[in-house]
């Protein structure tokens, strides 16, 4: 999955539009949150984070069982 431009967005930005982009990224449109220009904090949906936790621990319990 990619990025565009839409979907970075500068710190200032982002705390005055968080509602806005929370209900973005409950809707699947992940944001990234940039601080001095660079990239600082992602904005994803809940369960979205919990699916990649789950993933993760999978990839390591497999890796483990090799």
């Amino acid at each position: 999955m990619g990025f565009s431009t839409r979907d970075v967005v500068p710190f200032t930005q982002a705390r005055a539009n968080l509602s806005e982009l929370a209900d973005q990224a409950k809707a699947g449109v992940e944001k990234i949150i940039t601080k001095n220009g660079e990239s600082y904090v992602a904005l994803i949906d809940a369960e979205r984070l919990d699916y990649y936790h789950r993933l993760e621990r999978e990839r390591i319990h497999l890796l483990l069982i090799d």
